[in-house]
């Protein structure tokens, strides 16, 4: 029987997997609806989210509410989660071991919210998801099926806000890609029901469009 989030988030509230939990304030584990048709995936929790215990607060959460709101969307209606649960010190990029141990909590988290939509923020959660080596700029403004959903690549709101914020020419794809969000949630479908496995987390089917090249068979079946 499939569990809740927020019977997964109170496992993972005491998580001890990697070194982060050493360090951290607390497991920053996701927020919002979890019957989301959209859900979005960023890097990992920084001071604010590690304090307060919820992804995207700070400045860069301002930013990405706004950006909803934009598109007749509120945080309520969305959800939103990072690679990692746990803050790295000094907001370092993510060591590969932290990444394998935290990758089951994302598998749980999309198999049990089941998105239409699912928006990588920046590049580090786009070339993670799409196991790709190709960066931001290039892959925003494009929608890639993915086991059934679709995933939208689009700046990280923290990039927009350290390059020059709305009078920068990144403000304005962002504004492109969330219009292109809207359109996307409106004409695709729901995607098929997991497959679980009794020996691990569940892994959506594997009946998808893959994503495009580079693409590595064996992070998309993660997922």
């Amino acid at each position: 029987m499939s569990r809740t989030l927020a019977a997964v988030a109170a496992e993972a509230s005491t998580c001890t997997r990697c070194r982060l939990a050493e360090s951290r304030t607390q497991v920053v584990f996701g927020v919002g609806n979890p019957a989301a048709d959209l859900l979005f995936i960023g890097e990992a929790p920084g001071f604010h989210e590690d304090k307060q215990g919820e992804p995207f607060v700070g400045a860069a959460g301002q930013l990405l509410t706004r950006m909803l709101g934009g598109i007749g969307l509120r945080r309520e209606d969305v959800y939103i989660a990072n690679v990692l649960r746990c803050r790295p010190p000094g907001n370092r990029d993510p060591l590969p071991d932290e990444i394998e141990s935290c990758t089951p909590w994302l598998i749980e988290t999309i198999s049990i919210v089941q998105p239409v939509v699912v928006v990588t923020l920046g590049n580090f959660a786009t070339k993670f998801v799409l196991n790709t080596s190709r960066g931001i700029t290039s892959m925003r403004g494009g929608v890639y099926g993915w086991h059934g959903r679709k995933v939208i690549p689009t700046f990280h709101p923290a990039a927009i806000l350290h390059g020059g914020g709305e009078k920068s020419r990144q403000f304005v794809d962002l504004q492109d890609d969330f219009a292109l969000i809207r359109r996307t949630l409106d004409t695709a479908a729901r995607p098929e029901p997991v497959v679980r496995d009794p020996a691990g987390p569940a892994a959506p089917s594997a009946g998808g469009t893959p994503a495009p090249s580079p693409v590595g068979d064996e992070q998309m079946e993660l997922f």
